[in-house]
């Protein structure tokens, strides 16, 4: 029978056998290359977390008109201009897609489009060669197994190539009106730690915790209405406490001093 082991465990069984401290260095560093990361949390505001009734009355009168940045034209345009958001702002996201989209409107054309063309579209949104290629293998996906049409379930959107969760909650909850989640950016993640529903980094936890802490028919429009506080008021390095709308409410008013 052959050695069933694979290549990290040869790795390490080798490094051992040399003996000496650079075996037992290099096992060491081997198992803790193996551990899993711990997922940081950060301290919880000093005071209770902000009452969500409140809070939502509050953020509903103060945008009352919310909605998603990226422009789009159909469920498809969002996927493809969600996918693009990655790393990169709305407001880059917002000069390139008119003309992926002029060239390419639909599934089937950004299917057969060249790897190299969509490439020189999309280069400013950042990491342009992975973007370009999930752009194309989703369109694909899109025609070939769900007859042109973005599915309206997770199960179908996560199994598309570049959609994760978050990018499927957008298109979910923007374009369809299914509150399947709460979308976490980096601007929810932060005003939900800061308010206090929240002390998780790993933006999977953060959803679990605003999910548990808010109605369901209230998800989709929360994130839309904290990603424009965030922008406006609720800054990562310089929060206008001053003038925002939520200070009442919320338990860091007083002790932040920096980003939270």
């Amino acid at each position: 029978m052959g050695d069933s082991r694979g290549p990290a465990e040869e790795r390490l069984s080798y490094a051992a056998g040399r003996g000496g401290t650079g075996g037992r260095a290099a096992g060491m560093a081997e198992a803790r290359r193996r551990r899993p990361a711990r997922t940081r949390r950060r301290p919880a505001p000093p005071g209770p977390a902000a009452p969500v009734p409140a809070l939502l009355d509050t953020l509903r009168e103060a945008y009352p008109d919310a909605e998603c940045a990226l422009s789009h034209g159909s469920p498809f345009e969002l996927l493809a201009a969600t996918i693009l958001s990655a790393q990169c702002t709305d407001a880059r996201v917002n000069m390139v897609t008119p003309e992926l989209f002029r060239r390419w409107p639909g599934p089937g054309e950004l299917a057969r489009a060249p790897q190299p063309a969509v490439e020189r579209v999309v280069r400013s949104t950042g990491f342009f060669r992975n973007k370009a290629r999930s752009l194309r293998g989703m369109a694909a996906a899109i025609r070939d197994r769900h007859g042109g049409e973005v599915p309206r379930t997770m199960e179908d959107l996560v199994a598309l190539p570049g959609v994760a969760r978050k990018t499927a909650n957008v298109v979910l909850g923007t374009a369809f009106g299914v509150a399947s989640g709460v979308v976490v950016d980096t601007h929810v993640g932060r005003i939900a730690r800061r308010l206090g529903l929240t002390a998780e980094t790993d933006p999977v936890k953060v959803e679990r915790d605003l999910q548990a802490a808010l109605p369901r028919e209230e998800w989709v429009m929360f994130s839309h209405r904290l990603i424009h506080h965030g922008r406006r008021v609720c800054t990562a390095r310089s929060p206008r406490c001053g003038e925002c709308p939520l200070s009442g409410l919320c338990p860091s008013r007083d002790a932040f001093g920096g980003a939270a």
